[in-house]
This record gives structure tokens, sequence and C-alpha cells, in this order.
């Protein structure tokens, strides 16, 4: 084939939409998992007991020190009956909560001290402390961050596809082998993602400005 045949690009597109809607809802709800555990995990990490920080941190570094893929694979061995794209938010959600807790971590510590010690004189009890002090200051301070992490796991999830979960890239794949049409496929694959993340990439930009990063 020579060139870029536009009648197998028309064909594949609807295939690489309908991926689409999957990435996007793997990456969405990865994201909340994401996001929740690891403020959990930065939370924990503060705890008063070693019994609590050092398993907690020992399995951060874990997920942290092992590839997604590997995750992915080891995953879906282990856990036949459930169904692969629960698989992949689950694990997405996981592998990222390492690396957000870090981010919730740096902010809880850039709350200056003083602010731990006045909620300590008024006598506000630990909840009421992290609720209505801590938390929201530590969380406006990183969401430029959380968001980058977010445009980073939607960048992969093509993981995804070794999984089996029919994402962009599984079906361009698929596309590809039945009609020897990689290119389009490929192309058009590249040119969604491009045309997702990108202005998902600027917005970060001005959050980070306006919130004074």
């Amino acid at each position: 084939m020579n060139g870029f045949d536009w009648n197998a690009a028309g064909d594949v597109l609807p295939l690489v939409l309908r991926g689409f809607e999957v990435t996007l809802l793997a990456t969405v709800l990865g994201t909340l998992v994401a996001a929740v555990l690891g403020l959990a995990v930065a939370v924990a990490g503060r705890a008063p007991s070693r019994f609590v920080t050092v398993p907690v941190r020992a399995v951060m570094e874990f997920i942290r020190s092992t590839p997604l893929l590997v995750q992915l694979v080891g995953a879906a061995a282990f856990f036949t009956s459930v169904e692969p794209l629960t698989i992949g938010i689950v694990v997405l959600g996981i592998h990222y909560a390492a690396y957000t807790s870090e981010v919730y971590r740096a902010g809880i510590d850039g709350v200056p001290k003083g602010q731990w010690e006045a909620c300590r004189a008024l006598s506000l009890s630990p909840r009421r402390t992290w609720q209505a002090v801590v938390l929201p200051q530590a969380v406006r301070k990183v969401l430029p961050a959380l968001g980058n992490y977010a445009i980073s796991m939607f960048k992969e999830t093509p993981f995804l596809a070794v999984i089996t979960v029919q994402e962009m890239v599984f079906e361009a794949r698929r596309y590809g082998a039945d009609h020897f049409a990689y290119t389009e496929a490929f192309t058009l694959a590249g040119l969604v993602f491009l045309v997702a993340s990108y202005p998902t990439s600027l917005l970060m930009r001005k959050l980070e400005k306006r919130l004074g990063h």
C-alpha cells in the first residue's frame, strides 16, 4: 500500500472512537482510585505507629519499583475471574496512588507548622484539624500535579491492551492485523490521544499559574 488510505481511515475511525470510550472510562475511574487511595496513603504515612507507616511505605515502594505492565499481567493472571477492564482500572489506580501519595505528602508538609500548633491550641480534634485546616490547603496546592498524573495515566492506558481490554490501541491493532492497515489505524489512535490530552495539558498549565505554582 502506497500513501495513506483514507478509506481505511474512515473504516477504522468508529472503532478507535469506541476504544476511546473505554480509554476515557479507565482513565477517569483510575484517576479517582489514585486520588482517594493516594490521599489515604499520605495520611496513613503520618500515623504515630510504625506498625502502620512501615508496611504502607514498603508497599508503595514496591509498586513504584515495578513496571505497570508487570503489575497488569500479574494481576490478570492472579484474578482470572475478574473482568480485564476492572483489573486495569484498579491496577492503574493503585499504581498511580503510589505517586499521588507523594504529591499529597508534599502538600501536607507545606502547611505551616504554626497552623498545626494553632489547631492544638484551639483543642481541635485530629479529624477536624485534617478536614478544616490541613487538607483544604494541601489539596489546593497539589491539584496541578494530580492533573498531570491523570494525563500520564491517560497516555499509559494502551498497556491495558496486553490484558485484552478493548481500548484504542487494542482496536487499532486488531483492525491493522485484519486489514493490513496499521498506518491508518495507529495514526488515528495517536491523533485522538493528542486531541484529548493536549487541551488538558494547557488547562493544567493555566491552573498552575492561577494557583501560583
